[in-house]
C-alpha cells in the first residue's frame, strides 16, 4: 500500500512537472494590466496613490476624488433595423459602431490631460435620444437569457483596455431601464450579473468599478430585483464572485436628487448619485448629506456620475456644490443626434468641440490642477 501511495505521488509530481511549462506559457501570454483602482476610506486610489495627490481647490480637498464623464454610448449599437438608421453619421449616411468606439478611444488622452480620470459606460447603453419615453431600439450587450453578446463585449474590451493604458477608470454599468425588459426574467438577470462580473475578472481588469443598474429607483424597470428594495441582492451577488481572491468593487446609482437607501449603503463599496432634475445646488447638498446620514453609513467614496447642469462660470452650481461636499462630479451632456454636440446621443462627436464642453474641461483643469 505504501509503495502504491509513493507511485501515485510520483505520478502526480510528474504530471504537474510536465504541466509547468504550459502553465508558465499561459501566464506569460496573459496581458499585463497597468491600472488598478482601489478604495481607502472615502478616497479613490490608482496604483496605490490617491488621485489628484495633494490637490485642493477653493479650500476643498480634491485628492481622492474621481472626476468623470457619462459616456455610456461608447460601445453603442442598435440591433433593431427599424431604428438603426436614426444614428447615421451625416457624412456617410450610415451608423457604424466601430467608428464610434474608435473615435471615443481617440478622445480619451485629451480628456485625461484636462483631469478626467473616469467615465461611465454601460452594457445596455442609455437613451440615444438623451431623454425618451418609448425606447424601441435594441441597444443591449446582454441577450434575453443573460448571455453576453460577443461583438458588444469586444467593443467594451477595447474601451476598458485603452483606459487601462491611460491610467483611467471605467465605471461599467450593467442594466438600463430602457432595455432591461429585453432580459426575460430574474434568473436571466442574475445570470447576466454573474456572466458580466466573471468576464471582467477573467480578463484581469483592475481599473473597473461596477454599477449594477443606472438609476435603480426609476419606475420603468421591469424586474423587481433591479429596483431599490432588492438591488442590494445583485450588489452582493457581484461582490461574491472572485478569481484568485480578487473581486470587483460594486455599487448602483439613483435618479437625480435621490439619496441612497440604507440597504444599498450597507452592501456597497461606493455610492453613486445623480444630479439631474431642477437646477438647485441646495438639493445636491441635501442629497449627499442625507445619504451620509443613513443608518448603515460607513466611510466610503461618493460619486455623482451623471449631472446635466452646467453654469461653470457661476460660483454656485451643481459641480461646486458637489465638490464642497467632498464628492466626485460627473459631466452628463445629452446633446442631440447630429454629430454636433453632447456625449449621449449617437452619432457622438467625442471631441471637445462645443462651447459647453470647452467650459467644462477648462473648469475641470482648473479644479484638478492638471
Amino acid at each position: 500500500m505504501r509503495n502504491r501511495a509513493l507511485t501515485l505521488k510520483r505520478r502526480t509530481f510528474l504530471k504537474w512537472a510536465g504541466a509547468a511549462p504550459m502553465i508558465a506559457a499561459i501566464a506569460a501570454a496573459a496581458p499585463r494590466r497597468r491600472t488598478e483602482v482601489s478604495i481607502r476610506g472615502e478616497q479613490f486610489y490608482i496604483n496605490g496613490k490617491p488621485t489628484y495627490a495633494g490637490r485642493s481647490y477653493q479650500g476643498w480637498k480634491i485628492e481622492g476624488l474621481l472626476m468623470n464623464v457619462r459616456a455610456v454610448q461608447a460601445t453603442f449599437d442598435d440591433l433593431n433595423p427599424e431604428t438603426r438608421g436614426r444614428w447615421a453619421y451625416p457624412d456617410t449616411g450610415k451608423w457604424d459602431p466601430d467608428r464610434n468606439v474608435r473615435e471615443f478611444l481617440a478622445a480619451l488622452p485629451e480628456w485625461k490631460r484636462h483631469g478626467i480620470l473616469a467615465f461611465t459606460v454601460n452594457l445596455q447603453g442609455g437613451s440615444p435620444e438623451g431623454y425618451s419615453k418609448a425606447q424601441p431600439w435594441e441597444t443591449t450587450g446582454i441577450d434575453a437569457e443573460g448571455g453576453l453578446r460577443p461583438a458588444y463585449m469586444a467593443r467594451m474590451a477595447q474601451v476598458i483596455e485603452r483606459a487601462d493604458e491611460l491610467g483611467m477608470v471605467a465605471i461599467v454599468g450593467y442594466f438600463y431601464f430602457g432595455q432591461d425588459q429585453r432580459v426575460k426574467d430574474e434568473t436571466a438577470v442574475r445570470r447576466a450579473v454573474t456572466n458580466a462580473t466573471g468576464w471582467l475578472l477573467d480578463r484581469g481588469y483592475r481599473n473597473v468599478l461596477v454599477e449594477i443598474d443606472n438609476e435603480t429607483n426609476v419606475g420603468a424597470y421591469d424586474h423587481s430585483i433591479l429596483k431599490p428594495d432588492r438591488v442590494h441582492e445583485l450588489i452582493e451577488l457581484a461582490k461574491g464572485i472572485e478569481r484568485g481572491g480578487t473581486r470587483m468593487l460594486v455599487g448602483t446609482s439613483y435618479g437625480g436628487g435621490t439619496p441612497a437607501g440604507a440597504n444599498v449603503v450597507k452592501v456597497s463599496d461606493f455610492l453613486l448619485l445623480h444630479g439631474n432634475g431642477p437646477d438647485d445646488p441646495a438639493r445636491i447638498h441635501k442629497m449627499i448629506q442625507t445619504s451620509r446620514h443613513t443608518s448603515t453609513w460607513r466611510p466610503m467614496p461618493v460619486l455623482v456620475n451623471e449631472d446635466d447642469h452646467f453654469r461653470f462660470g457661476d460660483p454656485d452650481n451643481h459641480m461646486m456644490a458637489t465638490l464642497s461636499e467632498y464628492v466626485s462630479w460627473g459631466y452628463f451632456d445629452p446633446g442631440k443626434s447630429d454629430y454636433s454636440d453632447g456625449y449621449q446621443c449617437p452619432p457622438v462627436n467625442w471631441g471637445i468641440n462645443t462651447e459647453r464642453k470647452r467650459q467644462f474641461f477648462s473648469k475641470l483643469k482648473e479644479v484638478t490642477g492638471l
